[in-house]
């Protein structure tokens, strides 16, 4: 139940050490507890007299009150560890998300790392606080009371060692049920929270194509899956509890048929089988405790297991290979035989990115067209280093690098996405993304050239407005013209990368952004992945993608001449979008 990992965080040897010795006084109040109050009630049966009884009741009472102190104090450390080590790991996995990027993430899945660094850590707070308490008592507890008990009477002793054993059994064979009832539930779980957040990103684009009423049932399904998961989990977890709980009454109700029956036949005194019939719920009672929380501790378990594994992700290099670069008309860039997985396990799966050989080079315009699917994304983000090639030989002007996750290559790019993300601040500070120190006249000469000038005057604040996380409180096309003001403001970048970025707006926006952005164009190496024609018009070179290669590559004009993966592609785009080339 206790990762060996655990014990490579902060403070867990020490606080096993502070465990151990409350756990071991713990133990022995309990003890004098049952002693004194069996001393009491045996004096009391046997008629003597009042200071006989008064005594071991007032020891009773100290036993008892010090009994609950070692716990409360037991129970203080370790919460007081779970709280400062569930936050230290939300930190380490914040760091994690931070400085390995969206290569982790396009692995991970957005909603499994949402659900990590939220439910997660609570899940490992909870797990933290039950596993090393339930733990310890049930190690320390039970071995300190079966001592005493076997000095008292042996054939209790002997009853009670025999009847663990059994009791184990059971939980070993109930719990290794529940395990991987749990972790089927908990990736389940993680299946459930990355398509959920990725329905919600995409609803807008259901909701325009009329998909979203059966995106709903789909939704529904995968929904009532987790749900039936859990009451077959929750189902398991119950019957464990009570088999245990039924198997330590019976061990209870067998040794008070015993004691009972030793008395009758005066086989031994009555305090000895008085103590052992005190200690005896006592004895099972860890175990019962570390069965009821079971359940908990096991999806605590797991989503620490799934912190480790991220945690554990392997970031890429980032030393710079470079040493310098200023991309110019003569700069290039060429790759080949270039893989890449979105699995970590490559076995049996077809992979992600296969590109035999690329060639990029000066200021030209590169479109990127292919069907949903075709790795036209994975192909941008592999360029812009948000992912790590699996394998590949990438050069750029003759100098040798595994990957674009380059400073120098970095420094370089300007990406504009489907979706800008813009922040909660001002429209200024927006702006000046990528040159936090630009002049006021240097954002407003960026935002005239995007276009924004006349939606900026309309505002009682100007450049000083704050929008929301987002870009919540303004529109697509808005949003368009801050991300294109960024890239205008970053003079020293010549090479741009565009995602689709007019996929969300109507024509009539796109339309509109389109002469800023060809005004972009110029002394840039744009890299433009688009499944929209009349951008084919303004591309120097296209390459093909389909199933994750390039189909076809080269000038509008030569893949015209001929019937190939081109032609085809752009006849069925005009049949598909009814839109002019």
């Amino acid at each position: 139940m206790i990762d060996k990992r655990l014990l490579s965080l902060p403070g867990t040897k020490r606080l096993f050490i502070m465990l151990a010795g409350l756990t071991f006084l713990q133990a022995f109040a309990i003890l004098f507890q049952g002693k004194y109050l069996a001393e009491a009630l045996v004096n009391s049966w046997e008629q003597k007299s009042l200071q006989t009884i008064i005594l071991p009741m007032s020891l009773f009472a100290v036993a008892f009150l010090l009994r609950h102190c070692f716990n409360w104090i037991n129970n203080k450390v370790v919460e007081n560890y779970a709280e400062n080590t569930s936050e230290e790991i939300r930190s380490k996995l914040l760091d994690k998300v931070y400085t390995s990027g969206p290569s982790m993430i396009s692995e991970e899945g957005t909603g499994n790392l949402v659900t990590a660094s939220l439910d997660g850590i609570d899940l490992i707070e909870n797990y933290f606080k039950l596993i090393f308490t339930k733990l310890m008592n049930m190690s320390i507890i039970p071995p300190v009371l079966l001592i005493y008990i076997y000095t008292q009477n042996l054939a209790s002793g002997i009853t009670l060692t025999v009847i663990v054993p059994l009791v184990i059994l059971f939980m070993i064979i109930l719990g290794l049920a529940a395990q991987a009832k749990a972790d089927s539930q908990y990736h389940q779980y993680t299946i459930l929270s990355n398509h959920f957040l990725d329905a919600l990103r995409g609803l807008p684009t259901l909701k325009m194509l009329g998909l979203s009423k059966r995106y709903a049932k789909n939704i529904y399904t995968v929904s009532d899956e987790y749900r039936r998961r859990t009451m077959n989990t929750l189902r398991i977890a119950i019957l464990s509890t009570f088999a245990l709980d039924w198997l330590t009454t019976l061990g209870i109700a067998i040794l008070a048929v015993f004691l009972g029956l030793g008395l009758i036949n005066n086989s031994f005194p009555l305090f000895p089988a008085l103590v052992t019939l005190i200690l005896a719920p006592e004895y099972f009672l860890p175990l019962r405790d570390f069965s009821s929380d079971y359940h908990a501790t096991l999806n605590g378990k797991n989503a620490l297991n799934s912190i480790f594994d991220i945690l554990n992700y392997k970031d890429t290099d980032t030393e710079d290979g470079l040493e310098s670069l200023e991309w110019n008309e003569k700069s290039e860039v060429d790759i080949k035989n270039l893989v890449f997985n979105y699995s970590r396990d490559q076995s049996n799966i077809d992979s992600s990115l296969d590109i035999d050989h690329l060639k990029l080079s000066g200021y030209k315009n590169i479109g990127v067209i292919g069907k949903s699917g075709s790795g036209k994304t994975t192909l941008i983000r592999a360029l812009g280093g948000f992912l790590t090639p699996d394998s590949g030989v990438i050069t750029i002007n003759d100098k040798s690098i595994e990957h674009f996750k380059q400073r120098s290559w970095q420094n370089e790019l300007t990406f504009l996405p489907q979706s800008p993300y813009l922040f909660a601040t001002t429209i200024a500070e927006n702006i000046a993304f990528y040159k936090p120190d630009a002049t006021k006249e240097e954002i407003q000469a960026a935002a005239k050239k995007a276009g924004l000038t006349e939606f900026i005057d309309t505002l009682s604040l100007g450049y000083q407005t704050i929008i929301g996380e987002g870009g919540r409180g303004i529109s697509g096309g808005q949003q368009q013209r801050i991300m294109l003001a960024r890239a205008f403001l970053a003079k020293d970048r010549h090479v741009l990368i565009f995602d689709e970025p007019t996929a969300h707006l109507d024509i009539e926006t796109e339309y509109a952004l389109k002469k800023p952005m060809e005004e972009l164009f110029k002394n840039h190496l744009v890299i433009f992945a688009t499944h929209r024609l009349h951008w084919i018009q303004e591309m120097d070179y296209v390459i093909v993608m389909s199933n994750g290669q390039i189909a076809e590559q080269g000038t509008p004009e030569d893949l015209s001449k001929h019937n190939g993966a081109y032609s085809k592609l752009i006849s069925n785009m005009r049949g598909d979008q009814n839109e002019l080339l």
